[in-house]
């Protein structure tokens, strides 16, 4: 539990603050695609196991 504790703590972002501090609007779109683009692919790998094990044939 302590592990992942400090794992959080080394992976928090503060999304604002980089897009108050952006130098132009490309980095601003950057750090937008970067911060959403993980959640998307879990949901999407989540979707294809989750339709995958739905269809499947018991052999």
């Amino acid at each position: 539990m302590m592990l992942t504790q400090l794992i959080g703590w080394f992976q928090q972002v503060n999304i604002e603050e980089k897009i108050k501090n952006a130098p132009d609007k490309s980095y601003e779109i950057g750090v937008v695609i970067g911060t959403y683009l993980p959640f998307v692919v879990l949901a999407l790998i989540a979707y294809i196991v989750f339709y995958r094990v739905k269809n499947r044939k018991d052999l």
